[in-house]
This record gives structure tokens, sequence and C-alpha cells, in this order.
């Protein structure tokens, strides 16, 4: 039984942990050749680790997203390792412990979160695009959040911007591109697991605030993120384009809490 991904080249970044790194595993478990990215060099050598001990294929590449000579360069990597690129994950993004509300928020913080969650994803778009064009088509998948679509209860307001960013370019993308085979889609994670989310939500209170609006009573797990990118990435999402995938236990669906 061949894999869903069989034969196919994949770009991760934010490859060295959470989701990145379970897609990372998934997709190579999946037939795919992946190149790795993260600003972590260690971290994502971790992951490639993990995916040789699997009798997988990666590979390791440090950059930086929000720098335009380090995106262009992951992807001339990928090209010149592999022969070509077909899925693109622009997945990296950080979550600033001092992210607040708009008058507590500096702007360190803000021009911070926007360069790497939402330039990082223009870049990976930016030179991702012309080498999935030269494969004759491919799936682009942008990570997004659940508080892209409501206010979140804790106060995040350049993460929140940053994901909204996202949204916003994903549809023009996907409409842009739609007859070049090219497919954009944006996930939509709800609360997770994370170290990334964990390291945020920092003490009991703030994690039930979170909790109290999840019908599944839970944060969800890396692992389930990767599954639906690897929907959006097989050709199984074919006729998939545009969408904000939304994957978050039903908080975006609840208006009472369920007891």
């Amino acid at each position: 039984m061949t894999g869903r991904l069989e034969e196919k080249v994949a770009l991760i970044t934010g490859a060295g942990s959470g989701i990145g790194r379970e897609t990372t595993l998934l997709f190579c478990s999946e037939g795919a050749s992946v190149v790795a990215v993260d600003i972590n060099e260690e971290a994502v050598m971790e992951t490639v680790e993990m995916v040789g001990a699997a009798g997988g294929s990666a590979t390791v590449q440090r950059a930086d997203v929000s720098s335009a000579g380090d995106c262009e360069e992951m992807v001339a990597s990928a090209e010149d390792l592999y022969g070509r690129l077909d899925i693109m994950f622009n997945n990296a993004g950080i979550m600033h412990p001092a992210d607040d509300d708009a008058m507590s928020t500096g702007e360190d913080t803000w021009d911070l979160t926007m360069g790497v969650n939402a330039k990082g994803v223009f870049l990976g778009c930016k030179y991702g695009i012309p080498a999935l064009r030269r494969a004759g088509g491919g799936s682009i998948i942008n990570t997004s959040s659940f508080v892209a679509l409501l206010g979140a209860a804790t106060p995040q307001i350049a993460y929140t911007a940053s994901k909204g960013a996202v949204l916003a370019m994903t549809r023009e993308l996907a409409v842009v591109h739609a007859r070049e085979n090219i497919r954009v889609n944006a996930l939509c994670p709800g609360p997770l697991k994370t170290e990334l989310l964990m390291k945020f939500l920092d003490t009991e209170e703030k994690k039930q605030r979170r909790l109290v609006h999840i019908p599944m009573g839970r944060f969800g797990e890396a692992a389930e993120m990767a599954k639906a990118a690897l929907y959006l990435a097989s050709d199984e999402s074919s006729y998939v384009t545009g969408t904000e995938f939304v994957v978050d236990g039903g908080i975006t669906a609840a208006y009472v809490t369920p007891e």
C-alpha cells in the first residue's frame, strides 16, 4: 500500500516542535520527502533524527522565516535536493509572552510577531509559489488560528492580528492561483496542548479560561493538526482551496458552554 504523499516533496516551517514536528513525521510516514525548517537548528535536527529512525526521508534547513534571503534559500534547497516542491506548509509562528491588549503591548512585540507570523507566510508564498508552478501545481497550507475567527478570551492583540492577516492572504492567494493547479488553504487550530500555548497560558486560571469555551473540554494535540494538514496536502483535497479549515474541538461553534 502506497502512502498518501508518495513521491511528493514538502517544505515545512516550524518543524522543530509542535505541529511542525508532528506533520514532518506524518508526511514522511506517508511517503513524502520533507525539507524540515526551523530557526532552532538543534530542535529541527532532532525532528529529522526521529524521521530517520522511522525510515523516512527528511533534511534539516535552518531559516528565519521573517528573512527574505532565508526563505528564498529554503525553497531553493528543496528543489536542489529533491528536484521539485509540491507542498508548502507555512507553519512557523510565535506567541510572545508580552503580547497583551493594545494598550499594554509594545511595538517591538507587535513587530516581531507580525514579522514571523504574517510576513513569514508572505515570504514562504513569495518564493514557494514559483517552485510549485515549476512542479505543475501543488498545495500551500498556512497555519492561522481560531483566534482569527473569534475574539480570544486572553488578550494577545499581535498574535490575533497576525493570524487574521494569514487568513486574508490565504483567500487572496487561493483565488489568484486557482487556475494554476495551486491550492491554498488555512489551517485554523483551536487551543492546543503544545509548548507554544502552554508557555502563554502559564497559570491554571488562564488554562481554564480557554478550556471553559471548548465543547470537547480539552486542548487539542499537535498530532491531530498534522492529520488535518495531511488531508490538505494530499490529492484527496483536490477541490479544496481558499478554506478556513477549522480543527478546534467545537470552540468556534459554541455560544454557551455545555455543563
